[in-house]
């Protein structure tokens, strides 16, 4: 291969982006468990719609593996585990040069686990298969969403939103929020009326906020669906300069799902919920003076620790005694972003040391 063309083929990964592929890879090896050993799961289904080559290297070099290695490693292993399911996944890119060279990367081994390769516009690729795959309701799956740039084609991804599986959507931020107030070409307008559902008029008083369009996407997602009950997660994702580039959506109507992903995004970002560097400044005391001069620490929204998911609790059953855990573990399955699970010791630990929390086995009493 010269190197102009291993070049094209394989690009520099970023921090950020190997950090994406830990993610999504922690939270398969956890996710595909959990259906294979329920007795109405008959097949798996993993699509990575936009996959690119599959191979990447860091800043300095070294070879990384993309999400379709990582992950048809993994669902062959489970493959060989469970070899009365089907498992069947689906890579697909715009370059035959990249998904070539993918073939050459893959290695499955177990009869009851399928590749299914394509060269295609990815939104294409899940209108011909949208049917197959979200019409048995013996078939379970995960779609990633990938796009290059913000760009979604909620047509595409509207069956898929409708039917029992999760989807995860990459929300292109750092793209909306710098070019949306510049568009000027028809094709540019075009992309963020279509991602966005709205007319770039609407779309320019945004300006930079991310916050805007975050809650724009929320409330598509919403929208599209049939029914009622619906788990969104979002994490945010930020570069070296703290800048954040994409949202990671997660969307399910099984809150299993829900709480599987929090709790695996945590562990991936190591105790807290992203990317973002705050250099040391949550552990920081400082003095409330709102709060009678209480000695406090400070929060980032950018990224949240352990700390303040007992502070969130605190504040929430301020002054109760003997609250079952149960309730109080269920409060945070609920949240969009704290998680329970996986978690519990550290947040009973914080409750105590911070705010003086009584613990017992099976309750806990929160101070005034």
């Amino acid at each position: 291969m010269s190197i102009k063309k291993s070049e094209e083929i394989i690009s520099e990964a970023s921090p950020h982006t190997i950090k994406k592929f830990n993610l999504i890879e922690e939270y398969v090896k956890a996710w595909a468990p959990k259906l294979l050993n329920n007795f109405n799961c008959h097949e798996l289904v993993f699509i990575d719609c936009m996959c690119n080559s599959g191979e990447y290297r860091d800043k300095v070099g070294n070879c990384i593996y993309g999400t379709p290695v990582r992950v048809a490693k993994i669902l062959d292993g489970f493959a060989k585990a469970y070899p009365s399911k089907t498992i069947s996944m689906y890579f697909n890119d715009l370059s035959k040069e990249k998904i070539d060279y993918l073939s050459s990367l893959i290695k499955i081994s177990s009869p009851n686990c399928k590749i299914n390769l394509s060269v295609k516009d990815g939104n294409v690729l899940l209108r011909e298969i949208a049917n197959r795959v979200t019409s048995n309701a013996n078939t379970s799956y995960l779609l990633v969403y990938d796009p290059y740039e913000a760009a979604i084609d909620w047509r595409a991804l509207y069956p898929y939103l409708n039917n029992w599986g999760e989807v995860i959507i990459n929300h292109m931020l750092y793209d909306s929020t710098r070019a949306v107030k510049m568009a000027k070409s028809t094709q540019a307008i075009q992309k963020y009326e279509q991602t966005y559902l709205e007319d770039i008029e609407a779309l320019l008083p945004y300006g930079s906020d991310k916050s805007a369009y975050e809650k724009r996407i929320e409330t598509i997602i919403k929208a599209l669906r049939n029914k009622h009950k619906y788990y969104i997660a979002s994490f945010p994702f930020f570069n070296s300069r703290n800048t954040i580039v994409y949202d990671l959506i997660h969307c399910t109507n099984s809150i299993v799902g829900f709480r599987l992903y929090k709790q695996v995004a945590w562990k991936v970002f190591g105790g807290k919920s992203s990317t973002y560097n705050t250099f040391g400044q949550e552990n920081q005391l400082t003095l409330d003076f709102d709060n009678g001069g209480q000695i406090t620490t400070p929060s980032f929204a950018e990224c949240y620790y352990v700390k303040d998911i007992a502070e969130y609790l605190q504040n929430r059953f301020c002054g109760k005694d003997k609250v079952p855990f149960t309730e109080v573990w269920a409060a945070l399955d609920n949240h969009p972003i704290f998680p329970a699970d996986g978690f519990r010791n550290e947040i009973k630990r914080e409750l105590k040391n911070l705010y003086g929390a009584t613990i017992t086995r099976d309750t806990v009493s929160f101070r005034r």
